[in-house]
């Protein structure tokens, strides 16, 4: 039996509640979305509870225990408590069940008001929206208001955010596609939300690195990451590779501002707190992720943690350019360091400043 909140009633057949689905999608969105969730849902709805609504509890109260798969008609934009109804989706759905909906990401509303207005005029307008609907709801001091005057609709979300806040609710995302200016995806339960009581909005981040005895510790930094990137290391890790600097080719959770942070450094400013703490030395090799400390052999990883992390790393002073051409250069420079400490990173500092100075080496 087909489960279609609010506008299907348990009473017709089968066959008229499939043709008033149909018609009501039609209308709501298009015959290219229609196609795409009779793809998904593999041209029918069985077993899949169909609602239009940005509240939760449409969900929690729902008659059915819990559901093989659920839809949701209205975009996320939309939903006020965004982690709070995918919580909800989540404790609705079976393992493995599957959850479809859709974002209207900054990418699709700049793009619908630059087609919009006369040029110039878009641009104050994309600057104005972006400001009242991105920025006003992640501060502190704004947060009351811009949610008393909007009631959290129409929010600009990145496409990172969105597929972020999935991860972190515990789905891993299956399929993204375009259609009409509006990224639909369809994401399967794989475990259960994280819960985060401290996502971060603001420009200062914490981010959990691997130190000396494999201890973890946070790492400050500036962000140069759209919020919840965090929780996309394996979606990227499975999806992107690595370019030149073991860096993610077009890597899509790095913000316009982020890559002018990263050019130069400047988002690795606060990590001198870190080294004020005793967290991290000068020099030495980079802080990493679980994910991408994983990446690497065992006699690296071992030989790794019995150091502190560096500020500044030894690839400055090799530039290499592929992850075993890293993984080569931080060995260099480790065996070196057991055997001469000072030495060594004196010799691998002057290395840094000749080659940021006049070899024009940059962060990525």
């Amino acid at each position: 039996m087909i489960k279609f909140n609010f506008f299907l009633e348990q009473s017709v057949s089968n066959d008229v509640q499939k043709d008033k689905l149909d018609n009501f999608i039609l209308q709501l969105k298009s015959k290219k979305v229609l196609q795409f969730y009779k793809e998904v849902f593999k041209y029918n709805f069985e077993d899949t509870f169909i609602f239009f609504s940005s509240d939760s509890f449409d969900l929690i109260y729902s008659s059915e225990s819990v559901f093989i798969n659920i839809l949701n008609l209205e975009k996320i934009n939309h939903i006020r408590r965004i982690n709070k109804f995918l919580e909800s989706v989540n404790q609705k759905l079976e393992y493995n069940g599957i959850f479809a909906c859709s974002v209207e990401t900054y990418s699709n509303r700049k793009n619908a008001i630059k087609s919009k207005y006369p040029f110039l005029i878009n641009y104050l307008f994309i600057t104005i929206d972006f400001f009242f609907h991105r920025v006003l709801p992640k501060l502190k001091l704004t947060q009351k208001f811009y949610f008393y005057l909007t009631n959290g609709r129409n929010r600009v979300l990145s496409r990172a955010e969105t597929l972020g806040r999935l991860y972190s609710c515990g789905f891993e995302v299956l399929l993204e596609r375009e259609i009409n200016n509006e990224l639909y995806f369809v994401a399967r339960k794989i475990g259960n939300p994280s819960f985060d009581m401290e996502p971060t909005y603001g420009p200062l981040i914490k981010l959990r690195r691997i130190g000396k005895d494999g201890k973890v510790f946070k790492v400050y930094k500036l962000r140069t990451m759209y919020p919840y990137s965090e929780y996309l290391q394996d979606y990227v890790f499975k999806y992107h590779q690595l370019d030149e600097g073991g860096k993610f080719k077009d890597d899509f959770r790095v913000s316009p501002i982020g890559r002018f942070f990263r050019k130069f450094w400047l988002d690795e400013i606060p990590m001198i707190w870190n080294l004020v703490k005793g967290d991290m030395k000068l020099i030495g090799v980079r802080p990493l992720s679980s994910q991408y400390f994983n990446l690497y052999t065992k006699e690296l990883q071992e030989i790794r943690v019995k150091t502190k992390p560096g500020l500044l790393p030894p690839f400055y002073a090799d530039m290499p350019k592929t992850l075993d051409e890293i993984m080569a250069s931080e060995m260099k420079y480790l065996l070196a360091y057991e055997k001469a400490p000072l030495t060594t990173d004196l010799r691998y500092l002057s290395l840094i400043i000749k080659n940021i100075l006049f070899r024009g080496a940059r962060s990525k």
